[in-house]
């Protein structure tokens, strides 16, 4: 009679064979081993007839396994359903075409099928499913496995709102259109004058006079009359006139710096200045040294392997294995002196008058291998995984923030850098420096440590002293990360540091 554990296994190996991206359709997976898995937590339902993988040691209620499976489940449900006769909204649309990081809470499509449905997901999030075949766009992009309109459709498509409430990826969108026939076709065929007036506005606010010029005499020359309106309630644009948009993920970078960085301003202490004892400065920041290294902020979606498979059947696989718990914990600890020792090297070339944004760049692939160094030594990593930034997607525990592609990591991180560089104030280079690092998230593990050694690096800068970010305000702590990530307020998060600058003194 088989043992629980090979019953396990054996609705392990099932899953393995049907699983696509970590989801699952009740209808491919029998009913014996669908409960079986459900039960051991390898399986969550994602709505009626779908299923998705899990890591049955995450908590109840951790939202990472579905943030970082949401596109899989999307993808794949409306391709099953629809086949291509799908499209996302308008707003849906620019957001995914600009490299949008954020999991949508609700995802408007739009379908020539005759459907009208709003399908409830996991942790508030939800497909709105409506047919619109008068509007359904002639011209679609299928990006990643997901088609949406095209980006000028799009754009000719765009509520008002989403000009003031998105307003950086609609920039950026805008920015990415080459030449303003891509707009003036749709605009001429519709003789859509209010929506002319808009966009001609905006290019006008974002610097771009030829681009507004064209929208206006080309619809004039139809005979249209065309008022402008500025759709924008900024102040000023994120990235200065002239510039177009190559990378989405790059321009974003450097269009969150630009805009954040008077709010950091507005919130953050004055910087004492560099101090006139260097070493003495060192040795108050060796008195802060604190073993604290946390636990990863990233965590990947699970994925069941054959050797976890394997671990099952033979009855060996524990979560909650207090060897290897502590084993692991005593390598990060080691780890972290390492990368500590590193850092004041960096800081003390800092204090002797080098460039702090040149110094980072170059010393940061060092700290990061000191890190995990002695994992490696131990055997729990490969001295491969010492090379350099991430080789796979990552994702953070907990958040709709989804980090950048890996495609994107060395153009945004050679970004950042150059940004550290010309900032003039340190406060602005601690603050802005650490979120962009944790928002780029380069690394596979070791992201949040790097990051808040980066950010103590851009304090000392300053004169700032070293700031230690604490565990019993670690709620706080992501909370003002996400708040950064999704919602472009960063605010909360330079009151924290501050907060904490503030308790290390």
């Amino acid at each position: 009679m088989a043992t629980p554990s090979e019953l396990l296994a054996a609705s392990l190996e099932v899953m393995k064979k049907v699983q696509r991206e970590g989801i699952v359709r009740s209808s491919e997976i029998g009913r014996t081993h669908r409960e079986r898995l459900i039960r051991s937590g390898f399986l969550r339902e994602i709505t009626r007839g779908w299923l998705l993988v899990t890591n049955p040691t995450l908590p109840e209620g951790m939202s990472t396994p579905w943030y970082a499976s949401y596109w899989a489940f999307v993808r794949r449900y409306l391709s099953e359903r629809f086949d291509d006769e799908y499209c996302f909204s308008p707003e849906a649309s620019v957001k995914l075409l600009v490299g949008s990081t954020i999991v949508p809470g609700q995802l408007i499509v739009i379908t020539r099928k005759k459907v009208a449905q709003n399908l409830a997901m996991p942790f508030n999030t939800s497909l709105l499913i409506y047919q619109d075949e008068k509007r359904f766009p002639e011209s679609r992009t299928n990006l990643n496995g997901l088609w949406t309109m095209d980006l000028p459709s799009a754009l000719c498509r765009l509520q008002p709102a989403t000009f003031k409430n998105d307003p950086t990826d609609t920039e950026l969108a805008l920015r990415i259109v080459r030449d303003a026939s891509q707009l003036l076709r749709i605009l001429l065929e519709g003789g859509n004058t209010a929506i002319a007036g808009r966009l001609a506005g905006a290019y006008k606010f974002l610097g771009e006079e030829e681009m507004a010029s064209r929208i206006v005499k080309g619809m004039e020359a139809a005979g249209y009359r065309i008022r402008l309106s500025n759709p924008f309630e900024r102040d000023a644009p994120a990235l200065t006139g002239g510039t177009r948009v190559i990378s989405p993920y790059v321009s974003r970078v450097e269009a969150l710096w630009k805009s954040m960085r008077e709010d950091v301003l507005a919130v953050f202490p004055k910087a004492p200045g560099m101090p006139k004892d260097p070493e003495q400065f060192i040795r108050k920041v060796e008195e802060l040294y604190v073993n604290d290294a946390y636990n990863s902020l990233s965590i990947e979606g699970y994925e069941v392997t054959a050797g976890l498979i394997e671990r099952v059947r033979g009855g060996q696989w524990n979560p909650e294995d207090e060897q290897d718990r502590q084993q692991r914990d005593a390598l990060a600890a080691k780890g972290y002196s390492l990368a500590f020792k590193a850092v004041e090297d960096s800081i003390r070339k800092i204090l002797a008058g080098s460039n702090p944004g040149e110094v980072v760049r170059v010393d940061h692939h060092k700290w990061y291998s000191q890190m995990f160094s002695p994992s490696v030594q131990a055997g729990i990593l490969k001295p491969s995984d010492l090379a350099g930034y991430r080789s796979g997607q990552v994702y953070i525990k907990g958040s709709k923030h989804v980090p950048l592609p890996k495609e994107a990591v060395l153009d945004c991180m050679e970004t950042l850098f150059g940004l550290l560089k010309e900032e003039r104030e340190a406060g602005v280079r601690a603050v802005l420096g650490h979120f962009v690092f944790v928002f780029i998230h380069p690394y596979m593990d070791g992201n949040g440590r790097m990051g808040r050694f980066l950010m103590n690096a851009m304090l000392a800068s300053g004169g700032y002293p070293w700031t230690v970010i604490r565990l019993a305000r670690r709620e706080l702590y992501m909370s003002a990360l996400e708040e950064a990530s999704v919602r472009g307020r960063i605010k909360p998060l330079a009151e924290f540091i501050k907060e904490e600058l503030e308790a290390s003194r």
